[in-house]
């Protein structure tokens, strides 16, 4: 499953650094894990896709890609954002959560479908200096350069 998890997370890594304007620095990756369950994951697609993530880029979320997970019965929810830096990730998160619309429409999801999202991890992560990440950055750099 990690194999797996890592394989997901480098592929959309390495198209998105093709597509994504330069960023001053390395930036700063956040993975979000959600448990979701099976009996309202539709409903909880229905809120992210229709809500979360336009409220999201409200506050200048950047969302590289989106998975579905089911490993050992266990069903999650798993998206990878790109942040310039920690502060940036920490204010955008915090305005995010106060957003009164969001917060209103978490209720009312709540209300009609139940609890949609369970444990959250959060895993903040910075490439290390020989990672293909940061090898194919410094390419895609240079050839931006000339």
């Amino acid at each position: 499953m990690k194999a797996l998890l890592f394989l997901l997370l480098f592929s959309a890594l390495v198209g998105h650094a093709q597509q994504r304007q330069q960023v001053k620095g390395n930036p700063v990756h956040q993975l979000r894990i959600y448990e979701i369950f099976e009996h309202n994951k539709d409903a909880f697609h229905q809120r992210f896709n229709d809500h979360a993530q336009r409220i999201m880029k409200q506050y200048d979320f950047h969302i590289i890609a989106m998975w579905e997970t089911n490993t050992n019965g266990k069903l999650a929810f798993v998206y990878l954002l790109e942040w310039p830096d920690v502060q940036v990730l920490q204010a955008s998160w915090d305005k995010f959560m106060a957003d009164e619309e969001w917060a209103r429409i978490k209720q009312e999801t709540g209300r009609l479908h139940g609890q949609l999202v369970g444990e959250i991890q959060d895993i903040r992560m910075a490439a290390v200096p020989y990672s293909p990440l940061m090898n194919f950055k410094e390419i895609m750099d240079t050839a931006r350069d000339k």
